[in-house]
């Protein structure tokens, strides 16, 4: 089993885990993940089978956190 949790600190934060939670509910082959704010901080922890489900979740998150900040940047 392999584990990840990222770790969101900024102004975006909570906006980012609003636009992330219904991912979180998607069904990904062999992971799980767990999506929150803890103190305005975003949270999103994963759970893989294995090594390649775990990338393909990561990249998948980190380019959806990507996205979110940059449509924030671009309609403050």
């Amino acid at each position: 089993m392999f584990a990840a949790e990222i770790r969101i600190a900024s102004e975006d934060a909570e906006s980012i885990i609003s636009a992330l939670s219904p991912e979180a509910g998607r069904e990904l082959p062999r992971t799980t993940a767990d999506v929150r704010t803890e103190d305005g901080v975003g949270v999103i922890n994963l759970t893989a089978s294995d090594a390649s489900a775990m990338r393909a979740a990561l990249n998948s998150y980190l380019e959806c956190i990507r996205i979110t900040e940059e449509i924030g940047r671009i309609t403050r």
